[in-house]
């Protein structure tokens, strides 16, 4: 009943569509065939991510670096990665880059311009609400930040912070 009310909606142009956003209908139809037909794999799969960290000395802060997959293993082409990656980011933020210490093919990078900038006001802010921050927090904060621009990745954390 509720996908028939979708789809009335959807005819009618109330909901939105963003041209960016990923259709994974053929992902889903594509895994169902597989389970339908007995395949192994029964579970969604989904595009995955090597992330890698490097210290940037120009800047003094963390640079992170990413290379994709698609869900058969697959490296993912730049105009893929950028699908997964926040529009506001794209070629300004996160850029296709070589990275300084593995060999082609070039991976996105986010750039550390404002690393220093943005993780300052992080910390102030949990310090003002009488919160502090330890040095050994500093990647997990990082990496909450980091999510902003790529919010398409989610991180399995065995921590958890408040601001």
């Amino acid at each position: 009943m509720a996908m028939g009310n979708r789809g009335r909606i959807e005819k009618s142009g109330l909901l939105e569509t963003d041209e960016a956003t990923l259709d994974t209908r053929k992902i889903v139809e594509a895994c169902k065939a597989k389970t339908d037909a007995g395949g192994e794999d029964a579970i969604l799969q989904t595009r995955t991510y090597d992330l890698y960290i490097t210290y940037d000395k120009y800047y003094q802060t963390p640079r992170l670096w990413l290379f994709g997959y698609d869900e058969q293993r697959q490296p993912l082409t730049v105009e893929h990665m950028y699908e997964d990656i926040s529009q506001d980011h794209v070629k300004k933020t996160v850029t296709i880059e070589n990275h300084p210490h593995l060999p082609p093919p070039p991976m996105c990078s986010v750039h550390p311009c404002r690393h220093a900038e943005v993780m300052k006001k992080i910390i102030e802010t949990v310090a003002e609400g009488g919160g502090e921050l330890g040095v050994h927090m500093y990647l997990l904060i990082f990496l909450k930040f980091v999510q902003a621009v790529i919010p398409t990745i989610e991180y399995d954390y065995t921590r958890h912070f408040t601001m």
